[in-house]
C-alpha cells in the first residue's frame, strides 16, 4: 500500500477501466464475427438454392456424365475470378460483401463435394474412365474458368477506361 491517500483508488480505477475497455473490444470482435457468419449463411443458402434449382432443371442419370455439376462449378469459378479482381483491384466495397458473395453465395453455388460424390457414383456404375475424365476435366475447367474471369474483367475495365 502507498502512503499517499487516494493513490490506491486511482490505480484500481485504471485497472477497472482497462478491463472494461478489453471487454468492449471482445464484444465488438464477437459482434463482427457473428455478422460475418450471418452474411455467409444467408449467401450460402442463396447459392445452394441456385445450385439445387440447376440440378432440378438439368438432372443427371445414375451413370450419366454430371454436366450440371461441371457447369455450375465452371460458372462459379468464372464469377469468383471476376469478383475477386473487382473487389481487390477496382472497387472499394462494404467489408461484408466478400464473405456474403464470395464465401456464401459462390461457396454455396459451387459444389466440389457433389463433384467427389459424382466421381464415386460413376466408379460404382462401372464407368471408371468417365470418372477419371470428369475428375481431371473439372479441375482444369475450374482453374481455366477462374483465370478467364480474371483476364476478362481486366480487359473489360481497360477497354472501358476510367
Amino acid at each position: 500500500m502507498s502512503d499517499e491517500p487516494g493513490q490506491h483508488s486511482v490505480a484500481t480505477a485504471a485497472v477497472e477501466e482497462s478491463a472494461a475497455a478489453r471487454a468492449r473490444v471482445r464484444r465488438e470482435a464477437r459482434r463482427k464475427y457473428l455478422q460475418v457468419l450471418a452474411v455467409i449463411a444467408v449467401g450460402g443458402s442463396l447459392g445452394a438454392t441456385a445450385r439445387y434449382e440447376a440440378a432440378l432443371l438439368w438432372p443427371t442419370g445414375k451413370a450419366g456424365f454430371p454436366w450440371t455439376t461441371l457447369g455450375v462449378n465452371a460458372v462459379g469459378c468464372l464469377v469468383i475470378g471476376m469478383f475477386m479482381v473487382l473487389i481487390t483491384e477496382v472497387l472499394t466495397v462494404h467489408p461484408l460483401l466478400r464473405p456474403f458473395f464470395g464465401t456464401g453465395v459462390l461457396g454455396g453455388f459451387t459444389t466440389f463435394s457433389t463433384y467427389c460424390l459424382d466421381i464415386a457414383r460413376l466408379a460404382r456404375a462401372d464407368r471408371p474412365g468417365i470418372a477419371l475424365a470428369y475428375l481431371a476435366a473439372t479441375v482444369v475447367i475450374a482453374l481455366a474458368a477462374a483465370k478467364t474471369g480474371m483476364v476478362a474483367i481486366r480487359r473489360i475495365l481497360v477497354t472501358r477506361g476510367p
